[in-house]
């Protein structure tokens, strides 16, 4: 029993970055890659099945194999998260014209973001 007790934890963790990985793709400043990433270790850790799925997904697959076998992303994942992170920084600083201090915060984060995006190995 003692043994289980971890895997279960990890796969709950598994999906619980899952679930965080989803909701990142609608709101912003959560970010989806690591949270998938995370879930991935957690399931290679615990469950070789959602690891397989994970890896088997027709989406997030092929990125996932190639983060896990080389420690890489594809340029042309790289530029569209970047894309991603201009494109949704900036509605939202444009909706919070009236606020220039939540707008530096919000400047400042965006290009951290981009600052770690960029820094990924290719």
């Amino acid at each position: 029993m003692r043994k289980r007790l971890p895997k279960h934890l990890l796969v709950i963790l598994g999906w619980l970055c899952i679930a965080l990985g989803a909701v990142g793709v609608v709101l912003p400043l959560l970010p989806t890659t690591p949270f998938l990433i995370l879930a991935l270790l957690a399931f290679s850790k615990s469950s070789p099945r959602y690891h397989q799925m994970l890896l088997a997904n027709k989406y997030l697959g092929p990125v996932l194999q190639q983060w896990e076998s080389e420690g890489t992303v594809a340029r042309a994942i790289k530029y569209k998260a970047m894309l991603i992170v201009v494109i949704t920084f900036s509605i939202s600083i444009y909706m919070l014209s009236h606020n220039g201090l939540l707008q530096l915060m919000l400047l400042a984060l965006a290009g951290l973001v981009l600052s770690i995006i960029w820094r990924l190995k290719e």
